[in-house]
């Protein structure tokens, strides 16, 4: 049999072939060389030659002076086929990225190198690498498809000529250039907003304009509407809404009470905190005739004000959400709604959707009603005077808020009996000065008074879940019984199980502190988490451990699909309670309009698409609210450089030990550079740094003296020294 004859493989091919596995890169001769293994001056020499024939053949394209890469109408013929994948980039601070893929699978490592341009949250296309045993898949991004964003909140550093931004936003690894031309008479060291407006193939870094000029860097009011944009979030309303929101008409009409059940004889009352001026729910308390008691959970009716598709409801769907910063509120609705239509207000009538349960004195609920109704609040209290009143302290509604207490701890015992997790993250509030700066940090505490209103906000949604999110006919005393619909729509608050992976890798953390998480069984985790929650408290690791116990967790999100909520341990689970400031509650509150009034239901996919669009805008509230905090933080700590503080250790990395500040929880760190009385080094597994002439150890939960060495107020960064 003849053999077949193989081909020659010329020189040009092994060149080519350098440039088939990178097609998107460019590379000089040095870079060719090195990666074929040619070290001697011939070969090299050669390497050369061969390119600029392949130049002049136009195989080979000039990217920049001295760089070439395979010409685009020659990829498909000499680059391996490469499987794609679409995704959404995560970029780092170093310029390396992980690409999300839009399908499930695991994330795909992308290279300082091969980003291509694209930044942090783009939608791209990837061309995976050739799989490598026990490596993380690799590839490089080929297509940027959408851009998350092109405008850039930072500080600007302005040369002579030309002009850099600084940008906030820890996942832009690069600064922007700005010609001169497009300064518009920004100062150096201000805070502006920057828009890309090119980005040529050749550059390393993107050209941009000054559109909007914040203000000077430092001062609070400007690095919080830095914040608010960084996290693109919307500040002031639109005229044309605030002027419609003005003309809606605060006159209840006879004939729509007259559609409602009365309840403004009821003893009613609210319960919040003592700077609040929405009050979105309210608490009603009735003794029946049969012993049993009445209580009802009444939530503003804003579906009666915020018609659906009007420009303010479209305005409240963007915002998704308020938004709660140290200095200020971001409301989702114009304030003469959320502060004063819809709010709860004492001895106002005020309409309301309610979830009224008939219970007996061990908290059993044994009928539910649900519907549109009015009140009239009695009493306005603030959670420091309702925990006065459970305390003991004589006050107005004093038998009803007693009453309610009760039922409420029944209610929270049963609820962690069922496998409830008491995630319990400690709140950092801050006085401030008549210019908004801080004057003083405290930890919120939460109380008895607290949990009264968590455990009948946490009944009425998920009664209301329960009710409405069922075809089947409900034995409750509802209106809602006379509706049937084969395919109900609801809104859910959802909380997958977490990965038996991350459980494990938790438990292991926590094992080295002394602590143990039992796995055996959904019951046994919830118990031991639980405890450990119990046994860490006041201790230098609780925020440590808290942090990465929520981390360990998934993320709870809103769906049309019902998963379950798994730390609370509920089958279903809503929110039905804050239509003032979530757009979910809101949409919630005209599902079960329709249900009542046996109209049809909305589209399940429209729902779903905004279930997707809320809870990314909570994501982005939550991180404004976190960054708030932290620049707040550092600001009031800057007054006090030099000045000692008591603290435990809360973390240790290679850099150094992280102290959290005992009576404020503002977080620092001392740098192994500053330790001068012995080299330390990092004992990585065991969570501790350890002096290698004395043994001193230094471990997560010891309590530590320290000095304020150094804020950078700009980047948040916070430097202790032991004192």
């Amino acid at each position: 049999m003849a053999q077949r004859k193989k081909r020659n493989i010329s020189f040009a091919d092994h060149v080519l072939s350098v440039f088939g596995k990178s097609p998107f890169r460019a590379f000089n001769y040095k870079q060719l060389s090195a990666q074929m293994g040619i070290r001697d001056k011939a070969s090299k020499h050669m390497v050369i030659s061969t390119v600029e024939k392949l130049h002049a053949e136009g195989v080979l394209v000039e990217a920049k002076r001295g760089k070439y890469k395979i010409a685009e109408k020659h990829i498909s013929k000499y680059v391996p086929k490469q499987k794609t994948i679409v995704g959404e980039v995560d970029m780092k601070q170093t310029g390396k990225a992980y690409i999300i893929p839009k399908d499930d699978g695991d994330d795909i490592f992308v290279s300082f190198r091969n980003t291509n341009h694209a930044l942090h949250g783009d939608i791209v296309k990837v061309a995976l690498f050739p799989s490598r045993k026990n490596r993380k898949k690799e590839g490089e991004i080929v297509e940027i498809i959408k851009r998350r964003r092109t405008r850039f909140s930072g500080t600007l550093q302005v040369q002579r000529k030309y002009a850099f931004l600084i940008a906030d936003n820890k996942n832009m690894p690069i600064d922007i250039y700005i010609p001169k031309e497009g300064v518009n008479k920004a100062k150096n060291g201000y805070k502006v907003i920057v828009e890309i407006v090119d980005w040529p193939e050749t550059a390393a870094q993107p050209f941009g304009k000054v559109v909007e000029i914040l203000g000077k860097a430092g001062q609070t009011p400007v690095e919080i509407e830095a914040i608010l944009f960084d996290n693109e979030l919307p500040i002031a309303f639109s005229e044309e809404v605030e002027k419609n929101a003005k003309e809606i008409s605060s006159n209840i009409p006879d004939s729509e009470i007259k559609n409602r059940r009365d309840l403004r004889k009821i003893t009613t009352f609210t319960i919040d905190p003592h700077d609040a001026k929405d009050f979105d729910d309210a608490i009603s308390f009735d003794v029946l005739e049969n012993g049993n008691y009445e209580i009802g959970v009444h939530i503003a009716d804003v579906s009666h004000y915020v018609k659906e598709g009007s420009d303010i409801d479209r305005e409240a769907f963007d915002r998704a959400t308020s938004v709660y910063l140290v200095d200020r509120v971001i409301p989702m609705l114009p304030e003469i709604l959320s502060n004063n239509l819809c709010s709860l207000r004492p001895n106002e009538e005020k309409l309301t959707y309610s979830a009224i349960f008939e219970m007996d004195k061990n908290a059993n609920v044994h009928k539910r009603w649900f519907g549109p109704t009015v009140i009239n609040s009695n009493r306005r209290f603030t959670y420091a005077e309702a925990q006065a009143i459970i305390e003991g302290e004589e006050g107005d509604c004093k038998d009803e808020i007693l009453a309610v207490h009760k039922l409420a701890e029944i209610m929270r015992k049963k609820r962690f009996k069922n496998g409830a997790i008491n995630f319990e993250s400690q709140e950092v509030k801050f006085n401030l000065d008549k210019k908004g700066n801080p004057i003083g940090v405290y930890v919120k505490e939460s109380m008895e008074a607290n949990w009264l209103i968590e455990e009948f906000m946490l009944l009425a949604n998920r009664s209301v879940a329960e009710h409405f999110g069922k075809s089947k006919k409900q034995k409750d005393s509802s209106p809602a019984n006379k509706f049937q619909n084969s395919t109900p729509v609801m809104v859910y608050r959802v909380h997958d199980e977490p990965s038996p992976e991350k459980l494990m890798t938790f438990a292991r953390f926590v094992s080295k502190m002394g602590y143990e998480i039992n796995m055996q069984s959904r019951s046994m985790l919830s118990k031991s988490m639980n405890t450990l929650f119990k046994d860490i408290s006041g201790k230098g690791e609780q925020n440590l451990i808290e942090t990465i116990a929520v981390r360990t967790m998934t993320k709870a999100f809103y769906t049309t699909n019902n998963i379950g909520h798994y730390g609370l341990s509920f089958d279903d689970y809503t929110h039905f309670t804050s239509p003032i400031r979530r757009y979910p509650d809101l949409i919630v509150h005209r599902i079960m309009r329709r249900s009542l009034e046996g109209k049809k239901l909305p589209n399940k996919e429209l729902i779903e698409k905004q279930c997707e669009h809320c809870s990314e805008m909570e994501k982005k509230a939550q991180e404004a609210e976190r960054s708030s905090v932290k620049y707040m933080q550092s600001v009031y700590l800057e007054k006090h450089i030099g000045k000692h503080f008591e603290g435990h250790i809360s973390g240790v990395s290679k850099w150094g030990i992280y102290v959290e500040l005992k009576d404020n929880k503002c977080e620092g760190m001392i740098r192994l550079a500053d330790m001068h009385d012995d080299f330390y080094y990092i004992d990585e597994e065991n969570y501790r740094v350890l002096g290698q002439r004395s043994g001193t150890i230094y471990k997560i939960g010891d309590p530590v003296g320290i000095k304020i060495k150094n804020v950078d107020v700009e980047n948040r960064h916070i430097d202790f020294v032991f004192d």
